[in-house]
């Protein structure tokens, strides 16, 4: 559900007009290479070997790309927020940016850590067998 959602936000964004490419078409395009190796890692090579780590670091990026879009959005659309940066070139947009990314980072490397192969010993004895 998260990738077919996250593939629909990020081909959502090139449907609207637009006289030049924006930075904001780069981040979709990052979104959907992103999208597009963890598919691929999920369903075409079913999260074996390298392919397993593969995953877990392009389905953080597609999610740190669409939380990094919300705090664009947030400091676009949210008066206090705008307020506080209203060229998003101020420390308090920076600081929120680099706290997002900072919070993916730690959260990307425990993810890639602990997401581990269910098909080892221990899952088979889990389920009952040798």
């Amino acid at each position: 559900m998260f990738l077919a959602t996250t593939v629909a936000t990020s081909v959502t964004g090139f449907g609207f007009p637009v006289e030049h490419f924006l930075p904001s078409h780069a981040v979709g395009i990052i979104s959907l290479v992103a999208l597009a190796i963890a598919i691929l890692a999920l369903y075409a090579k079913h999260l074996a070997g390298g392919w397993r780590r593969t995953y877990v670091i392009t389905a953080v990026l597609a999610l740190y790309l669409n939380c990094f879009v919300a705090v664009v959005q947030s400091f676009e659309k949210i008066e206090p927020l705008r307020a506080l940066a209203p060229t998003q070139s101020e420390p308090p947009f920076a600081i929120a940016q680099l706290a997002v990314l900072g919070l993916f980072v730690a959260l990307g490397i425990t993810a890639v850590k602990r997401f581990r192969d269910r098909t080892g010993p221990k899952a088979s004895a889990a389920r009952g067998g040798y």
